[in-house]
């Protein structure tokens, strides 16, 4: 397994933090991760300022990064 950008290892710590538990469910939860990203990219919002908060394809990227695993 390669080590995770800062990024992609921040959401996976996040979902781990909150309930999802590292081990065996880890590649289970990659590919969870994975389409959960996936989804936001098709609903990308801009945030209170007006300016995009992330765009698409660094989302995009996150997920294929968290599929590879």
């Amino acid at each position: 397994m390669t080590d995770l950008s800062p990024v992609a290892q921040y959401i996976v710590n996040a979902a781990v933090e909150s309930g999802g538990g590292y081990g065996r469910a880890t590649l289970v939860l990659h590919a969870r991760l994975a389409a959960a990203l996936r989804a936001a990219a098709d609903q990308l919002a801009y945030g209170h300022t007006g300016r995009l908060i992330i765009d698409e394809k660094a989302l995009l990227a996150i997920a294929d990064e968290l599929e590879a695993q």
